[in-house]
């Protein structure tokens, strides 16, 4: 490993974890916050091996920190760059631009290969993809988790901010983010039993089991209080607004 990593593993710029993957995308998440050049650790990624990723990360804690924070400091460290791969979303997201493993991955593929469990991207998380790689089988997450859609940060305004992940304390730190995310971006009128919520509802559904489930997030996570409720959807704010990091309590 460079010595910028192990400089970062020493002083302790990132949450304390045993294991040297999630390490590496904590590291690099941590670079990108302070703007530093991600290069290294751009090279560090290509360098990786597919045995190692598997090897490395052996649970799906493992795969959420590692893979969520990836996600992360890649869109940073692009967008940082070159800010006008916002002017054609659509396009960038689907760029291979991130050399993992010697394998050029866009956006896409890891959140809706990896993360979501070969889920097909327009099908609401109802439908997984036959055609799933090889490669994709092995690496992927064991079991989808629908708190990943308020820890990836895609680079816009609606996005839920940027924290650092870590394996040890994983679902403290999704329902925390999760909760203040869904605070944030719902707006619950009691007296019309009309909750207004981030549109990622309505573009995941199926990751969120749906019209109930989405209720009993809301619920869970104490934007309403009761599930008899009428629940819209608001437009998502796509400008373009980098570093808006959090630090988590966990």
């Amino acid at each position: 490993m460079s010595g910028s990593f192990l400089n970062n593993m020493i002083y302790g710029q990132v949450p304390s974890t045993g294991n040297e993957l999630v390490l590496l995308s904590q590291s690099f998440l941590k670079a990108m916050q302070n703007r530093e050049n991600g290069d290294t650790y751009a090279a560090q990624y290509k360098a990786l091996t597919d045995q190692k990723i598997i090897a490395a990360l052996d649970t799906d804690k493992k795969k959420y920190a590692f893979w969520i924070n990836t996600y992360n400091a890649f869109i940073q460290y692009h967008l940082q760059k070159k800010p006008e791969y916002y002017d054609d979303r659509g396009t960038f997201f689907k760029l291979p631009l991130n050399n993992i493993a010697g394998v050029e991955m866009s956006f896409a593929e890891i959140e809706h290969g990896i993360l979501r469990r070969s889920q097909l991207e327009l099908f609401l998380g109802y439908l997984t993809n036959p055609f799933a790689s090889k490669r994709e089988k092995k690496i992927r997450v064991d079991k989808r988790d629908y708190r990943i859609h308020f820890s990836l940060n895609c680079g816009a305004k609606s996005c839920p901010p940027v924290a650092i992940y870590g394996d040890t304390n994983l679902d403290q730190q999704l329902d925390f983010m999760s909760k203040k995310f869904l605070h944030k971006f719902s707006r619950y009128d009691k007296n019309k039993d009309l909750v207004t919520t981030t549109s990622l509802f309505s573009w995941f559904r199926g990751d969120f089991d749906g019209s109930e489930g989405i209720r009993d997030i809301l619920k869970k996570y104490e934007v309403i209080d009761d599930t008899d409720v009428r629940v819209k959807t608001e437009k998502y704010d796509w400008t373009l607004a980098l570093d808006n990091f959090i630090e988590l309590p966990y």
